[in-house]
């Protein structure tokens, strides 16, 4: 197991607080992952046709799909309060549930014009629930894209399930927050089942009996580092946070782990016997794409709240130097082991002012500039090398398996601007 980076590492470095125009995704996106994770659910965006056009683009919908989420339609005279929208709602979810009766969860998913017009989704959803129930559940959330990153779309979702989580006994359990591929889900459960750790649950689920209990003994860990809301909601359930840097790279994976199994009373002799082998593997598939990333520097805008757990990785796993580490917003209680175990150095900066990160971007001139993808197409324009920003929560990068595909994913950028350098001069 490798020894966490000494000293405080980033924990004391001042941090560039920034309130000025921002570029991010809708929230509503959010749910082109979760539908796929919860089997039994159904994601009812109450919005525009816009959000409805913006989940089918973001989904790549064929026309002869029917995927787990759609749009109830705000016209015009729902916005200007000429009709009962929560009428019109109920019809349509009456009609929904008629169509699909598979359906067990019904999240009403709040979106800008519902937010705008003050619609108050959370009375529809205890009305629809009592109406429905209990075979269905019905629950809300904001999806809004005001004021958020994209990434709080699943924040908000698995907070709003925390209060209906059932009661845990008297029996210690783990509960894993946050949405992974069920490939890499199922890694993660064969550590922990391997560790001796066969009382976990997960949140979200992938149906609704698999909901975890939760109460005074349940610990819990997180995989993703955007889920402040749902880090609080767990807490005032009753349960227990388990500090740990986030399951990146090989390095941060292991210290995860080990953070779990120390909690739940591992010996170290059996964690090692565990992880040596997936650890060794990891650290080969990175040292496979080190050379094109060592000695390089990079610099990161805020986009997905993934930044400083990636910059960790890059810096202390593949040899990369941090410039600036911009993240829309830093939950200290979540990010402290990533800090301490970031080297001093970079900037840090939370929020966004995207002309002044433009302009530090462009002096900066780092060799690659990870954005989103409004920024990407114009900087490259400039001479800088990109890397999509959204890439990086839409593949599966967590755990020791995904390690070398999470390396990749930086690599490949600084080697196509090798490919094109060469093919422009020969």
């Amino acid at each position: 197991m490798s020894a966490a980076a000494p000293g405080p590492g980033c924990t004391r470095t001042p941090v560039l607080r920034e309130r000025g125009q921002h570029e991010v995704f809708c929230g509503l996106t959010s749910i082109i992952w979760l539908h796929r994770k919860m089997q039994d659910a159904f994601f009812l965006v109450v919005g525009s046709r816009t959000c409805a056009h913006l989940l089918q683009s973001a989904a790549g919908v064929m026309i002869f799909a029917e995927p787990r989420f759609g749009t109830a339609i705000l016209e015009e005279s729902d916005l200007a309060g000429l009709t009962d929208s929560h009428d019109a709602l109920d019809a349509e979810v009456a009609r929904l549930l008629a169509r699909r009766p598979d359906i067990r969860q019904l999240f009403l998913v709040g979106s800008c014009p519902s937010e705008v017009i003050k619609l108050d989704l959370a009375r529809a959803a205890e009305r629809l629930s009592a109406l429905h129930g209990p075979h269905v559940q019905v629950i809300n959330y904001s999806g809004s894209g005001i004021e958020t990153t994209f990434t709080q779309g699943e924040d908000t979702c698995l907070a709003a399930l925390a209060p209906t989580l059932p009661e845990a006994g008297d029996t210690p359990g783990l509960v894993i927050a946050g949405a992974l591929p069920d490939v890499v889900e199922d890694q993660m459960l064969r550590l922990l089942s391997d560790l001796g750790i066969e009382d976990v649950g997960l949140l979200p689920g992938r149906t609704r009996d698999n909901r975890p209990p939760l109460g005074p003994n349940t610990r819990f860990a997180l995989t993703q580092p955007f889920l402040g809301e749902t880090h609080g909601a767990l807490i005032r359930r009753g349960a227990q946070p388990i500090a740990a840097p986030m399951p990146f790279g090989a390095d941060g994976t292991t210290e995860w782990l080990w953070a779990i199994a120390r909690e739940f009373g591992v010996p170290r002799d059996r964690f090692e016997a565990v992880t040596d082998a997936p650890r060794k593997r990891a650290e080969r598939a990175i040292a496979a794409r080190a050379d094109d990333l060592a000695g390089r520097s990079v610099f990161f805008f805020p986009d997905s709240q993934l930044e400083l757990p990636l910059a960790r990785f890059l810096t202390r796993e593949c040899g990369m130097r941090a410039v600036e580490i911009g993240t829309p917003y830093l939950h200290r209680a979540i990010l402290a082991p990533d800090l301490a175990a970031l080297a001093p150095g970079p900037r840090l900066a939370e929020g966004q002012d995207v002309e002044r990160q433009l302009d530090r971007a462009r002096a900066a001139r780092a060799d690659l500039t990870v954005c989103g993808l409004g920024l990407a197409n114009p900087l490259e324009a400039e001479g800088l090398v990109t890397k999509w920003a959204i890439e990086l929560v839409f593949t599966p990068v967590h755990f020791y398996e995904q390690a070398g595909d999470l390396a990749e994913l930086f690599a490949r950028p600084l080697r196509r601007k090798v490919r094109l350098r060469f093919e422009a001069a020969s």
